[in-house]
C-alpha cells in the first residue's frame, strides 16, 4: 500500500429534530467526529468543508461546531440545500475534502439518524428495524 497522500473527498449527513443551535451544533459534532474517527484524520488532514442545510434549519451555521473541534485552520463554508419537494426534513450534509494516503474506496462516508435513508449503503448505524 503507498504512504502517499492525495486528495480525497468524503460525504457525510445527519438530521436534528427541531431547528435549535445546540441541537444542530451536537448532531453536526457527532456526525464530523465519527467521520474523523472512521478515516483517521487529524484536523491537519482536513482541507475544506462544505456544509449545507435544509431551508428548514436557520439557526446556526453548523461550521460553527467544526470550530468548536478546533478546526480553526480550515477552509469551511455554510450554504442551503436545494428544497426539492419530499425531501428529509432537518437534514445537515457535509462534504469533506481531506489528504489521505487512503485509497478512495477505504473512505467512509458516514450518515446518522433519518438521514441514513439517504444512503442506506453507507449508514453508519443500523436502522431501526435491523435485528439486535
Amino acid at each position: 500500500m503507498s504512504h502517499e497522500r492525495h486528495l480525497g473527498a468524503i460525504r457525510g449527513a445527519t438530521t436534528v429534530d427541531e431547528d435549535d443551535a445546540s441541537a444542530i451544533r451536537a448532531a453536526t459534532a457527532e456526525l464530523l467526529r465519527r467521520i474523523v474517527a472512521l478515516n483517521e484524520l487529524s484536523p491537519d488532514d482536513i482541507i475544506s468543508a462544505l456544509f449545507t442545510v435544509t431551508p428548514d434549519l436557520r439557526s446556526v451555521f453548523p461550521a460553527h461546531a467544526a470550530r468548536e473541534l478546533g478546526w480553526t485552520d480550515v477552509a469551511l463554508l455554510c450554504t442551503m440545500e436545494i428544497p426539492v419537494p419530499g425531501a428529509i426534513a432537518r437534514c445537515i450534509r457535509v462534504l469533506l475534502h481531506v489528504e489521505t494516503t487512503r485509497p478512495r474506496k477505504q473512505l467512509r462516508h458516514v450518515y446518522l439518524r433519518g438521514a441514513r435513508a439517504l444512503r442506506p449503503d453507507w449508514a453508519d448505524e443500523p436502522g431501526p428495524d435491523a435485528p439486535a
